[in-house]
């Protein structure tokens, strides 16, 4: 079959296209901005096409000749994103039925009947009402909370547990919850490709709750997990006035997840999430993975460091949604520019190690508190912070989180340049470059570049000014000093 996957750069549309191709399918993805699909492993395999959702040109074009289209987009970094998604949901099926695919296959989020649904939990249900009203054929698979490494529900409930022995609970965390592991959604999203008819012979037009086999309140989930995790049991202290939206507050102190993804995933939670019906496995029979199990799993990916997607990858909500260009000078407008450069001993390949490996728990190579609390100013005003981390602690890919960064260019050996994604009055960027220096050794060369947005920017930049000897020169000296250290240890 072949398959158009949107979403391709997201956490659940990562992991779905190798599934797609170890079955033999044949994959074409849709992407705002290929180059983010330019650095994964299976980018050879696949038709990468440029288009969005909300153009219905490119989908026409992204569309032909396809069969099946996995729809894993969503619209939460726009304003009024219920608007956004829906229209998104109406250009994919009209282009799908013009296109005479077959089977149009959407994760929406599990629900309760007959009561005020979320925000966030009423456009995935209108979503997918979209596609159920369409002419194409649709699965609309619901999930709740998806247990696997990377995953943002994962994320949050593995920092809440982790870092508060004493956990301050609101009302929503006794409510009972159907977790599900990642692996068997894929196994659903996969299998819908060639999911059997009806007894009478006609498509299946219908959505499927889908979830793992225990039934949990996420209290319960908390424990569980540190039983699993082996850390020390839990303290719980009620707390019947933490609200979700206070709730989300929380979790972007506490969590990686910053606050814009945190309040939808919260929202869910407010209500009980659990399968009204199981009917997806008269069509797609299999067992399922218990909770305790997904979460060993997923542990032991990170412990592994073998993270294969991770929900930083996807666009943030609030981050910056301009286009990436090939060169920050492309605006044209006022810029302030900081550049530094030093040479070392050490060989281009040792020190292009330091430049990749950069970041999360290798840090930024100066002054940890500047940049601890720079990050925690940021999460104060609803931003990214410094607690995303980095997916792999060795090699980054276009498009991916590092940080408060996203990689926007790397030219492995030479070159890695990360756009900003904290909340700045205007764009910024840090370049790293490694110069080859002949038989002698190499020449690191560091750039940040910051481009205001009216006179706000230009105060911060020069507020900051004084800091960048500090911050910026400490990079250039540590860098190449741990790039010597590090030579000079091998060799002895």
């Amino acid at each position: 079959m072949h398959c158009l996957v949107t979403g391709a750069t997201g956490y659940l549309g990562g992991r779905l296209v190798p599934r797609l191709l170890a079955e033999g399918h044949r994959v074409r993805c849709l992407a705002r901005d290929p180059r983010k699909l330019r650095d994964v492993p299976w980018a050879g395999q696949v038709e990468v096409v440029r288009g969005d959702v909300l153009d219905p040109a490119s989908l026409r074009e992204a569309m032909r000749d396809v069969d099946v289209v996995h729809y894993l987009v969503h619209s939460l970094n726009v304003a009024d994103f219920a608007d956004a998604d829906r229209r998104a949901a109406e250009n994919t099926a009209r282009a799908a039925e013009d296109a005479g695919v077959q089977r149009i296959v959407y994760l929406g989020g599990l629900h309760p009947p007959g009561v005020a649904l979320s925000p966030h939990l009423a456009s995935r249900k209108e979503v997918g009402d979209v596609f159920l009203r369409s002419a194409v054929p649709a699965a609309v698979l619901q999930a709740a909370v998806i247990i696997g490494s990377g995953s943002a529900s994962f994320e949050m409930l593995r920092y809440l547990t982790e870092r508060l022995p004493v956990m301050v609970t609101p009302r929503w965390v006794h409510n009972r919850v159907q977790p599900i592991a990642v692996r068997d959604v894929l196994r659903y999203l996969v299998g819908a490709v060639r999911l059997p008819p009806e007894a009478d012979g006609t498509p299946v037009n219908r959505s499927f709750d889908v979830g793992g086999p225990d039934v949990l309140t996420y209290l319960e989930m908390m424990l569980r997990y540190a039983r699993v995790a082996g850390l020390p049991a839990r303290r719980v202290l009620p707390v019947p006035l933490l609200t979700p939206g206070l709730s989300a507050h929380w979790v972007n102190l506490v969590t990686p997840v910053p606050r814009s993804i945190a309040a939808p995933l919260i929202e869910s939670l407010v209500h009980e999430v659990v399968c009204r019906e199981h009917d997806v496995e008269d069509y797609l029979p299999g067992e399922n993975t218990g909770y305790d199990r997904a979460v060993a799993l997923a542990l032991a990916r990170v412990r592994d460091a073998d993270v294969e997607t991770r929900w930083s990858g996807a666009s943030v909500p609030g981050a910056s949604a301009d286009p990436l260009p090939t060169d920050p000078d492309w605006s044209g407008g006022s810029s302030y520019v900081d550049v530094r450069e030093r040479w070392t001993p050490a060989s281009p390949d040792r020190l292009w190690q330091v430049v990749e490996g950069i970041g999360g728990e290798h840090g930024w190579y100066s002054f940890p508190l500047a940049w601890a609390v720079r990050g925690w100013l940021d999460r104060l005003v609803g931003g990214v912070g410094l607690r995303r981390g980095r997916r792999d602690p060795r090699r980054l890919q276009v498009g991916e989180a590092l940080d408060w960064w996203r990689v926007e260019e790397l030219d492995r050996g030479r070159l890695l340049r990360l756009r900003a994604e904290m909340r700045v009055p205007g764009s910024a960027w840090l370049e790293l470059r490694v110069i080859e220096d002949g038989d002698r050794g190499s020449t690191y060369r560091q750039r940040a570049v910051f481009v205001p947005r009216g006179l706000a920017g230009h105060l911060y930049w020069w507020l900051v000014w004084p800091f960048h000897g500090l911050v910026f020169g400490g990079m250039v000296r540590n860098i190449v000093n741990e790039a010597q250290l590090t030579s000079e240890f091998r060799k002895s």
